[in-house]
């Protein structure tokens, strides 16, 4: 696309009221951005679905001089500009009606043929949720899947980094322009990040941050992917609309259930309970209900070298590998007997227990039972 091209693409996108399905209606009617903002009024009028309101806004021309300087700030940043019919588009966003005419890349992308998936949730994920969320990725790293998110708090940082950590591509899907970055305590997770994926966005450099942002950035995150996946959500919360605008798209929602007493997993319980969700228990559920295949099939010898080297490298005390030999023996265990049987105090052993998750020796299952990794 030249700059020409460019230009009108930019000006149509920014146009109020022509929203993308709008904006792909009149190009596909009149042939390009350019056709459109230079027909006639008359015309336009003729399109299904086009009123006085729409065509209103596409004879002013501050839009195209708006659209010049965007322009100039995507060039001096040297971001990548992907156009709804070209081929570098990806490839399951152009099946999502409301999908982007424009979307605005940073970092080092390249989304070929690997298997995507979005991975979201709450930003007050619990301890029990970061366990499971480095598991899933870990668990799929040998099938090389790009992991999708929206940068936040939470579940999505987890996952990004724990993508980064894997040497997977990663993707953020942004709410704002690629002039600034939200949260701002996320900065220095930026260059990993751009080494390992990038950044996606729809947002121009001018506009204004806003809440709403955040709804429309949801589609981004669930259009990019095959599934997506819910690992804790209160009972209302943006990942419950990733998963409805998933669902609308006909993709595959994956929720991990919890107790019926955890504030953070209301949500996920309930998309299973009302089957918009597939149960998620075991990471193992992704590739097999997508039907993902490996280079090598033996995904499990991959996993038994993953823990070998994973007793290998974890440091830890006396009372951390006297309780780890214990659940390895023994397999579930509750926190009470754990403590009795080791004959370590239960209020010091709810601690170990959790040093013992993080370091990622242990995983905590329903019901307030532990078992080792």
């Amino acid at each position: 696309m030249t700059d020409s091209q460019l230009i009108y693409a930019l000006a149509l996108q920014h146009i109020p009221k022509v929203g993308p399905t709008t904006a792909k209606k009149l190009i596909n009617h009149c042939g390009s951005a350019e056709a459109v903002l230079k027909e006639k009024r008359s015309n336009l009028l003729k399109i299904d679905g086009i009123g006085t309101l729409i065509t209103e806004g596409l004879f002013k021309t501050d839009y195209l001089n708006e659209a010049e300087q965007e322009l100039r700030f995507i060039r001096e940043n040297d971001i990548t500009v992907h156009y709804f019919t070209e081929e570098a588009y990806p490839e399951r966003l152009k099946h999502c009606i409301d999908g982007p005419i424009l979307l605005f890349q940073s970092g080092n992308v390249n989304i070929g043929q690997h298997y995507i998936i979005s991975v979201v949730g709450t930003r007050k994920i619990t301890t029990s949720g970061i366990s499971f969320c480095h598991e899933l990725i870990e668990t799929l790293a040998p099938y090389n899947p790009i992991i999708v998110s929206g940068f936040a708090y939470g579940t999505d940082i987890t996952a990004q980094n724990a993508a980064v950590k894997h040497n997977l591509q990663t993707i953020g899907c942004l709410a704002h322009g690629l002039n600034q970055i939200y949260p701002r305590a996320h900065k220095k997770y930026m260059a990993p990040i751009e080494e390992h994926g990038g950044f996606f966005t729809d947002f121009w450099s001018t506009d204004a941050f806003d809440r709403n942002n955040f709804l429309k950035r949801n589609r981004i995150i669930a259009g990019l992917s095959e599934a997506t996946i819910v690992i804790e959500s209160a009972e209302k919360g943006g990942s419950l609309v990733t998963a409805d605008i998933a669902n609308s798209y006909n993709r595959e929602v994956f929720a991990v259930p919890g107790r019926p007493t955890d504030s953070q997993s209301v949500g996920c319980n309930n998309l299973i309970k009302y089957q918009k969700a597939h149960l998620l228990s075991n990471p193992l559920d992704v590739p097999l209900l997508l039907n993902w295949k490996l280079e090598t099939d033996d995904v499990f010898a991959s996993q038994k070298k993953t823990s070998v080297q994973k007793q290998l490298f974890v440091e830890l005390n006396e009372e951390e590998k006297q309780i780890y030999k214990y659940l390895k023996k023994y397999g579930k265990e509750l926190l009470d007997v754990i403590a009795v049987q080791c004959n370590i105090p239960s209020y010091k052993v709810a601690g170990i227990l959790l040093n013992m998750e993080l370091k990622g020796v242990i995983r905590p299952l329903p019901g307030k039972l532990f078992e080792a990794i």
